[in-house]
């Protein structure tokens, strides 16, 4: 197990973190830049002393500021894998993944690197040299030369920030496959809810350097503990009044104007929080038909954006919001920048958080 606690100051950031990694878990940590997830990566490696802390790993401790206990970096038995992978230039894909066995001869080096790139589905490129490779190869490098020292704890910074948009996708699913794969504890870092979902067993999110959620990503995007997490799984969220309504629902007069229902309880000021394929579009014009549907919000169109066979909108009402339906939905609807339309959700999709 990796267990992680930091309390420092870094310039204006005050950093308090104290996390829990079971092996073969990877804990993924995300937030917005400057929130502090790469601090608390530095501190499990030892590039990074806090004020007070203590990392344990595998029934070792390397760092406990109580005792004066610091493991330089290099006697820590963890893998780091950075943004850019820092791979050697002038070294082979092999060379590269054989460097961290300098101690081994180099036949038993070589055959070593070979499996572990064969593992990648990257035999054929071995005397290969980075340049020459494509993000989502040179990534899988950086994984077998990381494994090849067979680490206690697995560090991953922002593993696919330096991939472009065509082999970001395929790149994650070969990391989740690979971080299925291995037995011990994992900690990823990133800014985006969507990587962290995919590659995280759980999902700690970070602000202001405290993790102030943690859990997996369903039970993160069903129940936000604040408006900050709910924007950041991807939620719309729109601020009120809460107050009780009939039948044991919630009564939320927006800011803006407007009202909604909540099966939530709530009062006073909240966040309403809702995510946008469960927002259903109608025309303006268009007779609202029955329906256990209970809130409906008058918007315009300001953009349509089409993402695959789904479309994306942005809209214009009492606060922004947006919806994503399909393709064939935006045909049919005729939508375009300008159109009035109905924004449509139920209250049990409706989520009430703290402000």
């Amino acid at each position: 197990m990796l267990r992680v606690e930091a309390q420092t100051r870094l310039g204006a950031l005050a950093l308090d973190v104290a996390l829990d990694v079971q092996p073969g878990e990877c804990l993924a940590l995300a937030g917005p830049s400057g929130a502090g997830k790469t601090s608390v990566l530095r501190v499990a490696a030892g590039l990074l002393r806090p004020e007070r802390g203590l990392v344990e790993a595998g029934g070792e401790t390397w760092l406990d500021t109580t005792r004066g206990v610091d493991v330089p970096p290099e006697r820590r038995r963890c893998g780091y894998v950075f943004q850019e992978y820092a791979l050697f230039p002038h070294l082979t894909a092999w060379q590269n993944v054989a460097y961290p066995l300098r101690g081994v001869p180099r036949r038993q080096r070589r055959e070593r690197a070979l499996g572990l790139l064969e593992r990648f589905g990257m035999r054929e490129l071995a005397d290969a040299r980075p340049r020459t490779l494509s993000g989502g190869e040179r990534q899988r490098v950086a994984l077998a030369r990381v494994l090849a020292r067979e680490p206690g704890v697995l560090l991953l910074d922002e593993p696919l920030s330096a991939l472009d948009a065509r082999t970001r996708a395929g790149a994650a699913r070969e990391l989740a496959s690979v971080l299925r794969q291995v037995e011990t504890p994992a900690l990823l870092v990133t800014h985006d809810f969507a990587e962290a979902a995919q590659l995280g067993d759980r999902v700690g999110v970070i602000d202001s350097g405290r993790v102030i959620q943690e859990g997996t990503p369903s039970e993160l995007a069903a129940a936000p503990r604040s408006a900050f997490v709910a924007d950041f799984t991807g939620a719309v969220v729109l601020t009120g009044v809460a107050r009780s309504g009939p039948n044991g629902l919630t009564h939320v007069e927006l800011d803006g104007g407007g009202a909604v229902t909540s099966t939530d309880r709530g009062d006073g000021p909240v966040a309403v929080s809702v995510y946008p394929w469960e927002i259903a579009i109608e025309p303006a014009a268009a007779a609202r038909p029955p329906g256990s549907t209970q809130n409906h919000v008058s918007a315009e169109v300001l953009s349509v954006t089409r993402i695959g066979n789904r479309v994306r909108l942005g809209l214009r009402g009492p606060q922004p919001l947006a919806a994503e339906i399909t393709g064939v939905s935006a045909d049919q609807l005729g939508l375009r920048a300008g159109a009035q339309v109905i924004a449509s959700w139920k209250a049990s999709a409706t989520r009430l958080v703290a402000i």
